[in-house]
């Protein structure tokens, strides 16, 4: 198993340049990745992208919608919440993945801007993401999406949103999914597994870093235990179908991978997709070929998931 060619041509500098946030507070970490962050001139095109601000536990979201071009006047809807490790990145860092999901997928994203730690600890992050999950929900007519098809999905610290909302939804009568996107989600506290021990540096995404996202978003160690902070201790069955991205030379692989395994265990349907040569984080560097291949694998894969549930006709 080999880095991907491209990834392998950038690591030195992509590892080098990567912030030590754990020496830092939260606002230092977030100013430090926030001074990286160029956003585009040209962004992707849509027919709308429209920023409001709905209700949520801690005070209103900001919510960022993006609709791609159809002749659809309903159409299914995936709401997105952006990694960073539950400390920073936010709709911005994320615009341009969203935006290319959109028109990929043939959906309305919702891009959820959740509370970050560590000012906002567990789990006001998770239950930032499913009070916008519920919204979209209970107004689906206004926004135009069918209610029917709805997918929760993120990527890293998202992912664990992401499938920390499916089981709310699941636990508290909430919204009825129809699946779960997981791309290399954050699963579990442990950090001793093989993927740690090979992958732990030098990768982009060092170990000390992964320890201190969760210091930051659940600093008790006992609430780590809870499975709406680890997921990979809840009881999994009667979930919604999850596509899951892996990375193969990510610490979190083999948590992923775990989750993945124990997802099937319990008659969840899964659509696995790995990419051995990719790096915890190479989902949102679009200059990467792998990348590409990527989105344009999971999109389909959400696709499917989708057409599984026919769209409304028109009356």
């Amino acid at each position: 198993m080999s880095l991907d060619p491209q990834i392998a041509s950038m690591i030195g500098a992509l590892d080098g340049g990567f912030p030590p946030v754990h020496t830092m507070s939260g606002a230092q970490a977030r100013a430090a990745i926030r001074s990286r962050f160029a956003p585009s001139t040209d962004p992707e095109p849509l027919a709308a992208v429209t920023d409001t601000s709905i209700p949520g536990p801690g005070g209103d979201i900001v919510v960022r919608i993006y609709r791609p071009s159809s002749d659809a006047a309903v159409l299914p809807v995936v709401v997105y919440a952006h990694g960073g490790g539950f400390v920073f990145c936010d709709l911005d860092t994320h615009d341009g993945l969203c935006r290319n999901l959109a028109n990929r997928i043939g959906a309305v994203v919702v891009s959820v801007d959740y509370r970050l730690a560590p000012e906002n600890p567990w789990p006001a992050g998770a239950e930032d993401l499913y009070a916008a999950t519920q919204w979209v929900a209970d107004n689906g007519d206004a926004l135009g999406v069918d209610t029917d098809r709805i997918v929760v999905g993120g990527d890293s610290a998202g992912g664990n949103l992401a499938a920390v909302t499916a089981l709310m939804a699941r636990d508290r009568s909430g919204p009825q999914l129809i699946g779960q996107l997981l791309v290399y989600p954050v699963i579990a506290a442990d950090f001793d597994t093989e993927s740690y021990r090979l992958f732990g540096q030098g990768y982009y995404n060092p170990k000390p870093a992964l320890q201190w996202y969760w210091d930051q978003y659940v600093p008790a160690a006992t609430d780590r235990h809870n499975p709406y902070a680890s997921p990979l201790t809840a009881d999994l069955h009667g979930l919604p179908p999850a596509v899951v991205v892996l990375a193969g030379h990510d610490p979190l692989r083999d948590e992923c991978a775990a989750y993945a395994d124990a997802l099937a265990t319990a008659d969840v349907a899964v659509t696995r997709l790995s990419y051995q040569g990719g790096v915890h984080g190479f989902f949102t560097m679009p200059m990467l070929d792998l990348a590409q291949q990527a989105r344009a694998d999971v999109s389909g894969a959400v696709a499917q998931l989708f057409s599984v549930h026919p769209a409304p006709q028109a009356p």
